[in-house]
């Protein structure tokens, strides 16, 4: 089977963080699964670019590259905490620079982490309807860890049957899907004559 592309989007702000936590136990479920190459991408790294980014217009080199690679891969992994019952702003920023053609028909896992299971609907009333705009193709188990989650007040099976039942899910829709291949950007270039015989 072909190894495809993975790219990991963790909008945790704090290092190390509960978010990046579950991105991770995501990325290593689906490779279980799949035989897949990861790119892992934190936002908070990027803060900078994409507000800039936001007003000027233009991503610098870096969020660039982020940015081609997120369109490229054969799937996307997009994880954030939840605030004020909603994603992050860093989050939203990040997917308001992309061009809007980025996810179209593109397997997307989303998951959230949140001080509270409270705040699990967001996953459904906020970042479900943003990647279904994008057109990508939401995987149908989205993955809510609440601080109970991660040990003291659960013993942490019922979050670890939810990754492995979305990882499963996923990468059945990325091995479904052909793989991306990004196109040639010299393929079909007009040769200089031609250009010039048109002035």
């Amino acid at each position: 089977m072909t190894e495809r592309k993975l790219v990991v989007v963790s909008a945790g702000l704090s290092q190390p963080s509960s978010t990046r936590l579950l991105a991770d136990r995501l990325a290593a479920a689906t490779e279980r699964e799949l035989p897949v190459r990861t790119r892992v991408v934190e936002l908070r790294d990027h803060a900078k670019d994409v507000a800039d980014n936001l007003v000027t217009g233009f991503p610098g080199t870096e969020l660039r590259e982020v940015l081609d690679e997120v369109a490229a891969a054969d799937g996307l992994i997009a994880v954030t905490p939840i605030f004020q019952a909603s994603y992050s702003g860093l989050f939203k920023s990040f997917f308001d620079v992309l061009d809007n053609e980025s996810l179209q028909g593109k397997p997307v896992l989303i998951g959230a982490t949140g001080g509270s299971p409270r705040h699990s609907l967001a996953l459904e009333h906020a970042m479900r309807p943003m990647f279904s705009y994008l057109r990508a193709v939401v995987v149908p188990t989205a993955v809510y860890a609440a601080s109970e989650d991660w040990g003291n007040g659960g013993d942490g099976t019922a979050l670890a049957d939810r990754i492995d039942r979305a990882a499963a899910e996923f990468a059945a829709l990325i091995a479904a899907r052909p793989a991306t291949s990004r196109p040639d950007p010299f393929e079909d270039v007009v040769p200089f004559e031609q250009l010039m015989a048109q002035n």
